[in-house]
């Protein structure tokens, strides 16, 4: 008896060693398809001030969308229409808060705008930038920009030279091959390389527009086109491009929330949706990219993911926060942006249920 305990405590001991062998190799070693870079963020000012919370985002209608979900970005016609997309790449029209399913696109599709000629610019996450009309359904314009894909198309610009800006968030990390939109930009955040950037499409081809982001998100043209407002997700910042010069400044920083879309309204102001609030283990991981490898190697559900906590903003060109609506508890989340037809404002998700509506502010 007192060999066979001594040989389960010895086995039991190179078992518990082996267990820890794998456990220090797997945290530590094994490859996690990741190069995380240490980085400095904003002071998080959290939700006070503007920011303090309200209910004026909790009691929003949600439009149905037939089962389809994550109407990304929103676009009006010249007669006045809007017109969604979904997560299902279903192609949706809104007219007076009904919804009216018009076809598929393919891909994900994500930011919309028509363009001077009638056309629905679209930047799909997987397909790249695309043209559709109800005449000539959809074409591919640009899914390749300097000998690789473009990997993750996200909001346009039509101008009304006939060019269109465009958004690509990352070089690094395909959505499609990620799982989803939503997976492929935690991985990017969470990374922190600065691998986004802005090209411009014309007849011509592809010109690269301002580079060096974390993320790029939502752009948008100022009035007079001569410059361009540039959501940087990763940094919880705002930029302004000039596009003569191709200077470059920050009109607001230090966000409490993720920046998305940036979506302007005709008169110098523009809605902007902040998709999730920050969390205060990611800012203070950022100065530790080993770390952050380590975590990404544990099971999905520790590692941080969007706050369901819907916020809503509205801005003028230069950064100055005009108003904030928020749905504390998640009524409407993962919120990208909005905007507003015949007193109604749309606001749209990530990956809410259907399109929200509620009468303009």
């Amino acid at each position: 008896p007192t060999r066979r305990s001594s040989d389960l405590r010895t086995f039991r001991m190179l078992s518990y060693a082996v267990i820890a062998i794998f456990a220090i190799w797997y945290l530590g070693f094994s490859p996690t398809g990741i190069a995380p870079v240490a980085y400095t963020p904003s002071q998080d000012p959290g939700l006070t001030g503007p920011f303090a919370p309200n209910q004026r985002l909790a009691e929003v209608e949600i439009l149905d969308m037939a089962g389809e979900e994550g109407p990304e970005d929103i676009a009006v016609d010249a007669a006045g229409v809007a017109w969604v997309t979904s997560l299902q790449s279903g192609l949706w029209r809104v007219d007076d808060r009904e919804m009216t399913h018009v076809g598929r696109l393919g891909g994900r599709p994500l930011g919309l705008e028509f363009g001077g000629d009638g056309a629905l610019y679209i930047a799909d996450s997987y397909l790249g930038l695309l043209r559709w009309t109800q005449a000539n359904g959809t074409e591919v314009l640009a899914d390749r920009y300097d000998d690789a894909p473009i990997r993750y198309a996200n909001q346009v610009a039509p101008a009304r030279d006939g060019s269109v800006y465009f958004s690509v968030s990352t070089r690094r990390h395909d959505p499609q091959a990620q799982g989803g939109t939503l997976e492929s930009s935690v991985v990017d955040l969470w990374e922190h390389r600065r691998t986004g950037h802005v090209l411009r499409w014309s007849p011509d081809g592809l010109t690269q527009v301002a580079d060096g982001f974390n993320f790029t998100n939502g752009i948008a043209l100022t009035p007079e086109q001569d410059a361009l407002l540039i959501a940087e997700t990763g940094e919880y910042r705002i930029w302004k491009h000039d596009l003569e010069t191709g200077t470059r400044e920050v009109i607001l920083d230090g966000l409490p929330g993720f920046p998305d879309n940036i979506q302007a309204q005709g008169d110098g102001t523009y809605w902007v949706g902040l998709v999730s609030p920050r969390q205060a283990i990611a800012d203070a991981l950022a100065p530790y990219p080993a770390l952050r490898n380590i975590i990404w190697r544990l099971p999905e559900v520790v590692r941080p993911s969007p706050v369901h906590h819907g916020i809503l903003m509205r801005i003028d060109g230069q950064g100055q926060i005009l108003d904030v609506l928020q749905a504390p508890e998640g009524e409407y989340s993962l919120v990208t942006g909005a905007m507003e037809v015949d007193g109604t404002l749309y606001v749209t998700s990530l990956g809410a249920p259907g399109l929200a509506a509620m009468d303009a502010p």
